[in-house]
């Protein structure tokens, strides 16, 4: 079973973040900017660490090494984000998220080549179908009215792809070396860093919380951002129990829970890519546990 730990966590990652994105359009709908609900998201980290510090028996590795290895971890990820929230005010959202969607490619290259990491016949397989699931559930059909403002949203994305990818392949590195539980505490304290800077962005947050229902709805988007901050950690765990190169391309397939709960409770009927892209990520999934 022990062989089998990653496969737990990362299924659980799956379910997680594949809820959180079939609910997270509550936040759109409501008005909230992207920088309160990366605030929120930030937060949501905290009980999640207090969570792996009592896993931990509260130990927390803060020797110089595991902070540098921690903070890139975090950083990464949670600059990412701040990222990719001004790169959706230049560029299309239909363009974008498939784009960024493609990080694993670069865990996957970052993993064979300095972590010597292999995949058996099987997982091959199911690394190749799995990208190709993964950008079909990305994809967006809908051409969005913002007009696309010059060059740099490209740049940005570019930046996200990196950041994220990178990140992948770091929370393996750091595996080697630290428990997942000090991984996960130094994420949520990266992500809480930069809340000033989130908060000061572009003026949208300090607007937001004038309004009358601003605390009710950031209670509200709390419980949709806990799920991704649960799926986070589970993700630590999986990257400490299996390979980079499997685990990182299986993360990318939440959406094909999103879609599957949002035909079941919202009766959204998937496009054809959709379709396409869950069939994929079931062989995928099957092909990778192998």
């Amino acid at each position: 079973m022990k062989d089998k730990l990653w496969l737990v966590f990362i299924l659980i990652t799956v379910v997680t973040w594949g809820i959180w994105g079939a609910f997270s359009g509550y936040q759109i709908q409501n008005g909230i900017p992207d920088t309160i609900v990366y605030i929120v998201w930030a937060l949501s980290m905290i009980p999640c660490a207090i969570a792996a510090l009592v896993i931990n028996k509260g130990k927390f590795m803060h020797d110089w090494r595991s902070a540098l290895l921690g903070c890139t971890v975090g950083l990464l990820g949670a600059g990412g984000q701040l990222v990719l929230f001004k790169a959706l005010t230049l560029g299309p959202s239909y363009i974008i998220y498939p784009f960024i969607s493609m990080s694993p490619v670069i865990v996957i290259t970052l993993a064979a080549v300095f972590l010597r990491e292999k995949a058996s016949g099987w997982q091959i397989a199911g690394i190749a179908v799995a990208l190709v699931a993964i950008l079909l559930l990305s994809l967006e059909t809908g051409q969005e009215g913002s007009p696309v403002s010059g060059w740099l949203w490209i740049v940005l994305a570019i930046l996200v792809l990196l950041a994220w990818g990178i990140q992948g392949f770091f929370m393996k590195f750091a595996n080697n070396t630290m428990d997942a539980e000090s991984i996960f505490i130094w994420m949520a304290l990266s992500a809480v860093i930069l809340i000033p800077v989130a908060y000061y962005m572009d003026g949208s947050a300090a607007a937001f919380m004038q309004t009358d229902n601003a605390v009710p709805q950031c209670w509200a988007s709390f419980g949709i951002q806990i799920l991704n901050s649960i799926g986070a950690l589970t993700l630590v765990y999986a990257y400490r129990y299996g390979k980079a190169v499997v685990v990182s391309p299986m993360e990318g397939l939440s959406p094909m829970v999103t879609v599957l709960l949002s035909l079941i409770i919202l009766q959204v009927i998937p496009n054809p890519l959709q379709i396409a892209g869950i069939c994929c990520a079931a062989f995928a999934m099957y092909a990778l546990s192998k």
